[in-house]
């Protein structure tokens, strides 16, 4: 009895396979995405977890988890939860290709969010995502060198390039009184691609000097960058090295003024050297659209689930990159990597159903997906709008100052693009 019904079976199997086999190729497609949706969609995130600040990395994957637990309360992607994998870019280009790597042989991730630094995103797009076709979406390498990088159109980016962060950085020194300045960057594709940019809006003399990325010691580039009678120094660098400048220039009378990149939005400058030396210095760094919905629907989410707001750069940032890929793949209903990518552009771009950061927001992008429609990402930092090299095509420019009372404060968002 058995052995007759697996026959009849095998029989109707056979008559059905007859059947659509005309549609065979229609069902290829539907097939391979039931396929995929045994199977998670994996995010590694590539963040540099060992140098610098810990305050630094801690809220940037904390925005990471945030996203990934938004995504998996709306339902996760192929209605499966989002799974992770985090590897330590390091501060060494090298290590930060290794580290990449292992999360595509090793952990197998279909995307990666990072990494964070222009020095490590050069040479991982070149050597790793690139070549292995895995979307990748870093938050924070803002090197205009990158707009052009070898990566097979795998990188993007949801931090604003840095041709347009130098204009407003020259025009900031031009506001705060200054009309001949010093600069001193970083001599890697972060600090020379800001650095070239605020020269090429600048308008008055300036004196810059690149200083090595494993520098300690200042005084000898601090006083190069003051001999043309610099009356501010811009400091484009970062944390570490950024607060032995400063202290340099101030203890060595060189300087009684500084005017910020990015690099430099840390607390502990102003904790260490005083409000009384470092009140009312501005700077620079990315900002999110004033009066934005989702800004502060993330805001009050990002309070909801840990507290106090952030104040270092680059954290909105970090939770967009990862919720735009968990979105593309959806969108394109697989897991291959050249899929995603290819839905990247528009699951952050009109036309379709404009949708918000958050549990319900993203539950409705993965709906509407799901369901075939489009929508139209706007993010936590806001617009997700990429052009044909993975920048985005618009986005603000912030304007910040340390306080007498040793805070961060926010001043000001500049619009970039259209």
């Amino acid at each position: 009895m058995i052995r007759s019904l697996c026959d009849r079976a095998a029989v109707w199997t056979f008559v059905i396979g007859m059947l659509l086999g005309a549609e065979g190729m229609s069902l290829t497609g539907a097939a391979a995405a039931r396929a995929d949706e045994a199977t998670a969609l994996k995010i590694g995130l590539l963040l540099d977890l060992s140098s610098g600040s810990a305050e630094v990395y801690r809220d940037r994957q904390r925005a990471f988890e945030l996203a990934i637990k938004h995504v998996n309360e709306g339902g996760g992607v192929f209605g499966l939860p989002v799974a992770v994998a985090v590897a330590d870019a390091t501060a060494d280009p090298e290590k930060a290709v290794a580290a990449a790597r292992r999360l595509v042989e090793v952990e197998g991730v279909h995307a990666i969010v990072g990494p964070n630094a222009s020095a490590s995103a050069l040479p991982v797009a070149e050597q790793v995502t690139g070549p292995a076709s895995i979307p990748t979406v870093s938050f924070s390498a803002t090197s205009p060198a990158l707009t052009a990088v070898a990566d097979n159109d795998f990188l993007f980016r949801t931090a604003l390039s840095d041709v347009s962060q130098g204009p407003v950085l020259a025009r900031l020194a031009r506001e705060r009184g200054f009309d001949n300045v010093g600069l001193l960057h970083v001599d890697d594709p972060w600090g020379r691609g800001l650095a070239a940019a605020f020269e090429a809006a600048w308008d008055g003399p300036v004196k810059a000097v690149p200083v090595d990325p494993g520098e300690t010691e200042f005084l000898s580039a601090l006083r190069e960058s003051a001999s043309g009678g610099a009356q501010a120094l811009v400091v484009i660098s970062f944390e570490t090295a950024a607060l032995a400048m400063v202290r340099e220039a101030i203890d060595n009378g060189l300087y009684d003024h500084f005017v910020f990149g990015d690099g430099a939005k840390r607390p502990s400058l102003v904790h260490a050297l005083g409000g009384a030396r470092l009140g009312n210095m501005y700077g620079t760094g990315p900002a999110s659209a004033p009066e934005s919905a989702a800004s502060a629907a993330w805001e009050a989410a990002w309070v909801a689930e840990y507290g106090a707001l952030p104040v270092l750069a680059y954290v909105k940032e970090a939770y967009d990159a990862t919720v735009a890929l968990a979105l593309a793949a959806q969108a394109a209903g697989r897991l291959d990597g050249a899929a995603i990518r290819d839905r990247l552009r528009a699951v952050g771009a009109s036309p379709g159903t404009v949708v918000h950061v958050g549990p319900s927001g993203i539950a409705d992008a993965l709906r509407i997906l799901a369901d075939g429609g489009e929508v139209d990402y706007e993010g936590a930092s806001g617009s997700m709008d990429w052009d044909g090299n993975g920048d985005l095509r618009r986005g603000h420019i912030g304007i910040w100052r340390f306080t007498e009372d040793e805070r961060i404060e926010e001043v000001r968002a500049v619009a970039f693009g259209n």
